[in-house]
């Protein structure tokens, strides 16, 4: 799985961590990033809720090739 955050994008709204801590947080400025070695998502399953949750879809979860 591949996460892309678009940082032009991000509100800061914080859905995103709040849907799937594990993988997202919040840095400095309160913008969306993720956490170190989270890159891949770590199989999390509300990966995809939490870009879901986001309310100006900054957030984009794609399937990488194996």
């Amino acid at each position: 799985m591949h996460i892309d955050i678009d940082t032009d994008l991000c509100i800061g709204a914080g859905q995103c961590a709040l849907a799937a801590p594990g993988v997202f947080t919040q840095d400095d400025e309160g913008y969306s990033s993720l956490l170190p070695g989270r890159e891949d998502g770590g199989g999390d399953p509300m990966v995809r809720e939490a870009a879901r949750a986001c309310p100006v879809g900054a957030i984009k979860v794609s399937e990488t090739a194996v």
